[in-house]
């Protein structure tokens, strides 16, 4: 019997071209969004008609906001934009830029998810039919992944309460 390891991730040069699409939606998106906000902001109809009118204050906040995102967003879109689409290292370790196949044995069947830890989390996108959700390596799950190697098992908390996992690819 073969006992080579089965690969279950996509290939990575396609998750990172499909992360690269999905975050240059989102950006473009944001940006027209905040455009115009910024006209409500300095439009006639926000303008303060009274002490307790704070229409023109809400929508600065709102503005503020955005800009923050869109910051946060351009960012992320430079550093998917410089990130190879190789595998950045053959150590078998989670780590930032990695793309990761984690099982979860509590389920049953056994379920995989599959994980991108980039700088900024949130995004999703779907390649070859299998969602892949970013993760930073601030975030719970996060913190747990990077450094560990593939093989490993490790245990988190989910709001189900705690499971036992298994990195089962890095790439």
């Amino acid at each position: 019997m073969d006992s080579s390891p089965i690969a279950l991730l996509p290939p990575r040069a396609l998750v990172i071209q499909a992360l690269r699409a999905a975050i240059a939606t989102e950006l473009d998106a944001l940006e027209r969004v905040s455009a115009v906000t910024r006209e409500e902001v300095t439009s006639d109809e926000t303008r303060s008609e009274g002490k307790y009118d704070t229409r023109s204050t809400e929508a600065s906040y709102l503005a503020r906001g955005q800009s923050w995102r869109i910051a946060a967003s351009r960012q992320l879109n430079a550093w998917f934009q410089a990130l190879p689409d190789t595998k950045p290292s053959a150590d078998g370790r989670a780590h930032l830029g990695s793309l990761v196949a984690v099982a979860c044995e509590a389920n049953t069947p056994v379920t995989t998810d599959y994980l991108f830890l980039a700088p900024v989390g949130g995004t999703r996108v779907e390649v070859n039919g299998q969602p892949i959700r970013v993760i930073s390596p601030e975030s719970p799950l996060g913190q747990v992944l990077v450094g560990l190697e593939e093989g490993e098992d490790f245990e988190f908390t989910r709001p189900a309460g705690k499971a036992e996992f298994t990195l089962v690819e890095v790439a």
